[in-house]
């Protein structure tokens, strides 16, 4: 059982010494740390042990990091972020879509991953407080935040939590430009200067599953904005 007051982080591993390198910083860093080397033994501290956070390595011996993201995600909403040994965006994307929070390439500095830990779980404790009942419109797109919904002329589209509130933020500062570190921080909640490809991961996502409908326009050297359409655009707050 964690100790009263730590919180206890699972890292899934299968590399004993970065294990042991996670490990020895997460404890450092005030928290209670329990090591898997396989996705099956994964599997069953998940949900034995009732972690705060997952940190899953993508390669492992037996179940891809891939697989137990989605079997954890059948039963839970754990924060999980997940480790990859190659800086390729499929295996980040893939990752996303099937319930990771976030995603860290190897290798990486030890105490940006602390950060990032400590990031994800103020920002699961502290949920992003977007006005209950607020919409915003834009065309065809509607957002909608108090039941987190996203419709397409209707019919819904299916958002990961960070996809839902990185659209709420752009469209929410409409006409405005924000680059990535200012995203990160509104959106991720980082305080430091984070991998800014996390933001374009995402709006790669979001171009992908809202089409002709996506607002978001990139302005190149900068950053990300929506542009302010010739009709003013509807945005109501509850």
């Amino acid at each position: 059982m964690a100790d009263s007051g730590r919180q206890r982080i699972l890292v899934v591993e299968d590399e004993t010494n970065i294990a042991s390198f996670v490990a020895m910083y997460l404890q450092k860093a005030g928290f209670e740390v329990g090591v898997a080397s396989t996705g099956h033994e994964a599997l069953a501290k998940a949900g034995s042990d009732s972690p705060a956070l997952i940190v899953l390595d993508l390669m492992l011996p037996d179940l891809d990091g891939i697989d137990v993201c989605r079997r954890v995600r059948m039963g839970s909403d754990v924060p999980i972020l997940m480790l990859t040994a190659r800086d390729d965006d499929v295996d980040k994307i893939i990752g996303l879509e099937v319930g990771a929070d976030d995603y860290l390439t190897k290798p990486f500095n030890p105490r940006e991953l602390v950060a990032r830990v400590k990031s994800i779980l103020r920002r699961s404790t502290t949920r992003r407080t977007l006005p209950e009942g607020g919409t915003l419109e834009q065309g065809p797109l509607r957002i909608d935040s108090g039941r987190r919904e996203v419709t397409v002329a209707g019919k819904e589209v299916q958002l990961a939590p960070k996809e839902f509130d990185l659209l709420w933020e752009l469209l929410d500062h409409r006409g405005l430009v924000l680059t990535r570190d200012q995203l990160l921080e509104r959106v991720w909640g980082y305080t430091f200067a984070g991998d800014t490809r996390t933001v374009d991961v995402h709006v790669g996502q979001l171009r992908r599953k809202l089409g002709e409908a996506c607002p978001i326009v990139t302005v190149w050297g900068v950053g990300y904005k929506v542009a302010t359409e010739p009709k003013a655009a509807h945005a109501s707050r509850a």
